[in-house]
């Protein structure tokens, strides 16, 4: 009953309102700020390099790598893998519109977050959608509505789908057994990811900094050379692909189960732009102009979608064992590597899968700890973080035992309720960030690096930097 009432709802908000407003979000944002995704792509690249001033300050990379690991998980196999084993090779194409369209939503929302980010105790800098909705609509309601929405989504739905799509990968392997074996990695993957968590937010930005990058080339590398094996399969995959795509039939014949639903559905859960998490993590960075982060967050984007995620649609597609309903999530993914790369394979997908899941974890639960702060406006007591720690893992464990369709709805659906709350207030307060980006350009003209004064945009509300 619970999982049919959870899967109506999603199809309901997949298939007509999430698709209309963030399509027409982003396409606005693209538009409004002329196509930065282009113009300011260069501009981009040089900001993730800068240092801060405060050698203790989280730096753009860092927050980078907090957001890339949230956004760079299980989803980006398994959920690929079902988009297309579902909708067709059609669904690719609608994943890169909806990551192009998108990243000018991330760029709005981060710029926001590092205008009205906080200033901690200890001089560091946090703050994200909640903080921004607070200060610039005074609506703490609202803000803490948003809370609970990203905390129910990434503490429980994400992190419990990450747990079960890691555990699914190791049904190749002879020593899996259906009944014992999920709650067995379940349980080895809660207590790594605890641990790092008991060591608090700066623990967790360490190890994502470290495994992120590694772990993104070596995936993008095996894709390549997947695709060069299978070279002579490619140009009738890219035929396929623009050819499903624009099934207009196929698309408003069976919609929930088309390739621009399923596109879109995969996309916005693997990319997360304008669902308000990215935000977030691009509050902690300490960087000279607000726009700089922004830029960065779009950048998240293009390498979470237009990189990872196609990198596993092109060696799946191009392995020649075509996709089918039966074959939705890791096993797809697995029959194509073992198909171009033997035995290697599968145990290549599993390592990767076992990086991704678990830095999706931390990047997960680091969003968590700024919330609890918002909440409860302070620090909340020790006492009770390790507590949410340990509840957090307990889901984590859970999450390896139950049904896959429950928990994809189940993550569709949270997920969605923050682009609702999220995509309407960025709307609202986009001026600022169009002005943000106005001035941030003009000190570009002038040949000197961006400094942010929120003086020199007509800000209003009151800041706890930039002034």
């Amino acid at each position: 009953m619970f999982q049919t009432i959870i899967g109506t709802i999603s199809s309901f908000m997949y298939s007509k309102l999430l698709v209309i407003l963030l399509i027409g979000a982003g396409v606005y944002f693209t538009i409004r700020t002329r196509f930065p995704q282009v113009r300011l792509f260069k501009n981009a690249c040089g900001s993730v390099m800068e240092k801060p001033e405060d050698k203790g300050a989280i730096s753009s990379f860092q927050a980078l790598m907090v957001s890339t690991a949230s956004r760079v998980g299980t989803g980006n196999i398994v959920g690929v893998s079902s988009a297309i084993c579902i909708g067709g090779f059609g669904s690719v194409f609608w994943m890169w519109v909806i990551a192009i369209i998108g990243s000018a939503s991330a760029l709005i929302e981060s710029t926001l977050a590092q205008i009205y980010k906080k200033k901690g105790e200890d001089g560091s800098c946090y703050g994200g959608p909640a903080y921004y909705i607070e200060a610039a609509l005074h609506c703490r309601p609202l803000a803490i509505v948003f809370c609970v929405a990203m905390i129910l989504t990434y503490a429980f739905g994400f992190n419990m789908l990450a747990s079960y799509n890691l555990q699914s990968t190791f049904s190749v392997f002879s020593f899996y057994e259906a009944k014992m074996s999920p709650w067995i990695i379940g349980g080895i993957l809660a207590v790594l990811t605890g641990w790092c968590l008991l060591g608090g937010g700066s623990r967790i930005v360490k190890v994502t900094s470290m495994v992120v990058p590694v772990m993104g080339i070596a995936y993008i590398g095996i894709s390549l050379l997947v695709v060069i094996i299978n070279i002579q399969n490619v140009p009738a995959m890219f035929v396929r692909i623009f050819e499903e795509a624009f099934d207009f039939k196929a698309i408003f014949g069976a919609f929930s189960g088309s390739a621009m639903m399923q596109g879109i559905r995969r996309g916005l859960y693997s990319n997360e732009a304008g669902i308000g998490s990215a935000p977030n993590a691009s509050a902690s960075a300490n960087v000279s102009h607000p726009v700089k982060q922004g830029l960065v967050q779009m950048l998240s984007v293009f390498i979470d979608t237009l990189l990872l995620c196609t990198a596993t649609a092109m060696m799946c597609m191009s392995s020649g064992i075509d996709p089918a309903k039966e074959l939705q999530g890791a096993p797809w993914v697995q029959a194509s590597l073992q198909e171009s790369l033997g035995s290697f394979g599968p145990i290549f997908i599993t390592v990767a899968m076992v990086f991704f899941a678990f830095t999706t974890l931390l990047g997960n639960c680091f969003y968590c700890d700024n919330l609890l702060i918002y909440i409860h406006k302070k620090q909340p007591e020790k006492a009770f973080m390790k507590g949410f720690r340990l509840v957090s893992a307990l889901a984590i464990f859970l999450g390896a035992g139950m049904e896959m369709s429950l928990l994809w709805d189940l993550s569709d659906v949270l997920m969605g309720v923050m682009a609702l709350i999220n995509i309407p207030v960025i709307l609202i307060l986009s001026g600022i960030a169009f002005k943000a980006i106005q001035d941030y350009e003009v000190q570009l003209k002038q040949g000197i690096n961006p400094v942010f004064k929120s003086a020199d945009i007509g800000l209003r509300q009151k800041t706890d930097f930039w002034r």
